[in-house]
């Protein structure tokens, strides 16, 4: 019974809420990007390149694969570098730490300035001559 209780008291924790929830928002959230990248932002530039299709460029690493083919005939018919894909993860992953940059931009904004440490007193060897020089004052 007791491990039940103390697996309790852990879930039961701020922080592991918490936790549970931004990754579940998380997840959502590059979903989210994912379809805006692949659908919205990657069609217009490709358009704007000539028709390119990012998700289908790929370059052949084997004789095998002919060229034109879709990215996955070509990876049926042999090994592929399929760095379309790979451009899209890259603008994904910008958009995601760019929103992320963001939020904690907007969150250290909410919880104000730090409080400035208390100046550092005077090192062991200052307050040492300080008490030699009153000494020889006397």
């Amino acid at each position: 019974m007791s491990i039940l209780k103390e697996f309790r008291d852990f879930a039961a924790r701020g922080n592991v809420v918490d936790l549970a929830v931004g990754v579940v928002i998380g997840g959502a959230f590059g979903k989210v990007v994912s379809s805006f990248v692949d659908d919205v932002l990657m069609p217009p530039i490709g358009l704007a390149l000539g028709k390119v299709d990012f998700n289908n460029l790929y370059l052949p690493l084997d004789s095998k694969v002919a060229a034109g083919l879709s990215l996955a005939d070509a990876k049926k018919a042999g090994p592929v570098l399929a760095y379309g894909s790979f451009l899209n993860s890259i603008v994904q992953f910008a958009i995601v730490a760019f929103a992320i940059f963001l939020v904690v931009k907007a969150v250290n904004r909410l919880r104000g300035p730090e409080p400035e440490a208390a100046p550092a007193g005077p090192s062991d060897e200052v307050v040492l001559l300080t008490e030699i020089r009153d000494a020889l004052r006397k």
